[in-house]
């Protein structure tokens, strides 16, 4: 189901999130999530700590990405919060508490262990509502669902004054992992003839760090291709993406992008790959915004979409359906059905 948002007699209640609190390098997305909730009334925010989840009082709790919740950088650390995860599993099973889920992505980016999998699929199954960003993410069979759209990044990245595009620059910016096809997309700039002008800026930590080696490798000596593998402060997002005439995206999978959201929400186009998700995305924000492609990305693909955008001209993509308070009542809406659903079914 589609939640309204719309105001009226609120039932209070108190959420566990799945993040601590927030810091400078957390994910937009989940600071932004934070502070919409906490303006919502009939919502007190609980942010996570394992004594919180184990000790605290909550009506519901909310999860993101649930695999970094047994995840650990050596083996103590993971046996630790494997157990911490196991007892957690067991208050929110002997409490009934009812779980929403947020689905962010379709599969796990990391390979997940015997042990942290069977984990996941009992938190999984003790999952009462299930939260999707978009019409077009699959469910499991009589799930219960509700579509909250990703919100948008305005507030977060807005610029007093916007600065100015080079021509024929196009960028890609964030995590660089295998299934993003940042390679493709320095493979299809090698090939347009170096007279077009075109220039393309990559930013973002490449995970694994030899990723970043094949692609300034792959890039050579070609002195329209630059490579940067920091991490991007906001500041220095801003520059890359409002410096850029397009932002391409040719990730092998693209579900829901963070990515794209913040392009529109710096009033610069994307190209994405062609699918019922970003299909959707440019309905709703205008077709010009997102352009798209079919198949393996080329050369011919951006210049056209470099081409369709130069003749639009400039403005802002439509984002009125990602408002930050809408989502928060979304949101309160989305825990009170799920405490509904609790209480009315059986583990």
């Amino acid at each position: 189901m589609t939640l309204s948002g719309v105001s009226g007699p609120v039932e209070p209640v108190t959420v566990l999130e799945s993040f601590p609190v927030p810091r400078p390098t957390t994910n937009p997305y989940i600071t932004m999530l934070g502070r919409s909730l906490e303006s919502t009334a009939g919502v007190t925010l609980v942010t996570f700590s394992w004594r919180a989840a184990l000790l605290g009082r909550y009506d519901v709790f909310h999860v993101h990405w649930p695999e970094i919740l047994v995840s650990g950088r050596d083996p103590l650390r993971r046996a630790i919060r494997r157990a911490q995860f196991a007892a957690f599993l067991a208050r929110l099973w002997f409490t009934r508490t009812p779980v929403v889920r947020t689905v962010h992505n379709l599969g796990q980016h990391e390979d997940a262990s015997r042990i942290d999998a069977w984990l996941l699929r009992r938190l999984e199954r003790l999952t009462t509502v299930r939260i999707a960003i978009n019409d077009s993410t699959p469910m499991p069979a009589g799930a219960t669902s509700a579509v909250i759209p990703h919100g948008h990044y305005r507030d977060w990245y807005g610029t007093s004054s916007p600065l100015s595009v080079t021509p024929g620059a196009i960028a890609f910016f964030g995590l660089i992992r295998p299934y993003k096809g940042v390679a493709a997309l320095i493979t299809a700039v090698l090939d347009i003839p170096a007279e077009s002008g075109i220039t393309l800026h990559v930013a973002g930590r490449a995970s694994p760090p030899q990723l970043g080696d094949e692609l300034v490798a792959l890039a050579g000596e070609d002195s329209r291709i630059f490579v940067s593998l920091d991490f991007l402060s906001d500041d220095d997002l801003v520059e890359h993406v409002e410096r850029s005439e397009l932002v391409v995206l040719p990730y092998l999978e693209m579900l829901n992008s963070g990515g794209a959201l913040t392009a529109l929400s710096l009033d610069r186009p994307i190209l994405v790959p062609a699918n019922a998700v970003t299909d959707a995305l440019a309905e709703e924000v205008g077709a010009a915004w997102v352009q798209r492609f079919d198949g393996p990305l080329s050369a011919e693909h951006i210049l056209h979409a470099l081409a369709a955008v130069r003749v639009v001209g400039r403005g802002s993509p439509d984002l009125s359906r990602r408002q930050w308070d809408l989502a928060g009542r979304q949101h309160l809406e989305a825990f009170r059905l799920a405490i509904a659903e609790r209480r009315g079914g059986s583990a």
